[in-house]
């Protein structure tokens, strides 16, 4: 394995921080839907795995947001959906959260919020359901593999070093923000291939360009809060919207029955919140079935069970 020389390593930085993205928008939080769905239209040499790197989308979500386009070889001029509208996860609004289920880092500030595309641990190495806080920036992190890791490696014929020094072979890439929870990280990548997927042995693995721009907008101390929420639920105004990713890519009979248990229960915890809501059953079960992590609007507050509750709420705060 070959490693990068010192006297490289501030050239590999700088070639790496000059195909940043444009910076996230920070998305006004106005109920629980954020930003917008958009298209775009591809060229010939663009793959899946390009267009996520170049907009900041991950690959599965890309793949799911559009069926029966060849990922490998959408070709000249397909229309494509960008999938960047999301329903908000079910957890505070307060630093950090992240959605395992959708490959999703939320970071609340200055009123509104930023969202990133994240790759996850795998089935054999997930990432924890936990709360935790950043404790600190890390800017060219050396990599201490530890012993589980390279005795996997060992197990299939490779070597793995204590420890691999910053540069391109390194697989935290640039940047990281060191969590409370021991051993995990936000971190960079070494590869363009795995953001949006299961890929990890648990820490949550970004662009380059996002980690380069998160890792100096977060101060030390920031709420981190994992959850796992493949159904989410949500209002803008009077409608209702509801967001679903498939729990495993094959959709069965089991998986199906699954994610309706989640989206009545769902359900039934928005109508404790909003009384009066009617749900339409055809755009539900299109949800279901599609699973494909578009946020889709499937009923409404009636208009005027929802005028009676301000009428209520305005002479509540007039006594």
């Amino acid at each position: 394995m070959a490693f990068l020389r010192p006297g490289l390593i501030a050239t590999w930085l700088l070639l790496t921080a000059s195909t940043a993205f444009a910076e996230k928008a920070l998305l006004p939080i106005q109920g629980d839907l954020v930003g917008s769905m958009d298209t775009m239209s591809t060229r010939y040499e663009d793959t899946f795995a390009d267009i996520g790197t170049r907009t900041s989308i991950g690959y599965l979500e890309l793949v799911h947001a559009n069926p029966g386009v060849d990922p490998w070889l959408p070709g000249e001029g397909t229309q494509i959906t960008l999938p960047q509208q999301h329903v908000l996860p079910d957890a505070p609004r307060d630093g950090i959260v992240i959605n395992l289920a959708e490959y999703r880092l939320y970071y609340y500030t200055n009123g509104g919020v930023k969202t990133y595309p994240v790759g996850v641990g795998t089935e054999q190495n997930p990432s924890p359901l936990t709360q935790t806080k950043v404790t600190m920036r890390l800017e060219s992190p050396a990599w201490y593999p530890p012993a589980s890791v390279r005795a996997e490696y060992k197990a299939s014929g490779d070597h793995l070093p204590r420890m691999i020094p910053p540069g391109p072979e390194n697989p935290l890439g640039p940047y990281a923000l060191k969590l409370s929870a021991e051993g995990y990280l936000i971190h960079g990548t070494n590869k363009k291939f795995g953001i949006g997927m299961q890929v990890s042995h648990g820490c949550i693995r970004m662009y380059n360009e996002d980690i380069a721009e998160l890792v100096y907008a977060v101060p030390k101390g920031t709420p981190v809060e994992f959850v796992r929420q493949p159904v989410k639920v949500g209002m803008k105004g009077n409608e209702v919207w509801l967001e679903i990713h498939r729990p495993k890519e094959e959709m069965d009979s089991d998986t199906k029955d699954f994610l309706w248990r989640r989206v009545m229960e769902r359900m039934d915890a928005l109508l404790d919140v909003h009384p009066g809501i009617e749900f339409q059953r055809a755009a539900v079960e299109l949800a279901i079935d599609q699973a494909d992590g578009v946020p889709r609007l499937v009923g409404e507050r009636v208009r005027q069970m929802a005028q009676a509750i301000d009428d209520t709420e305005q002479s509540a705060k007039s006594l």
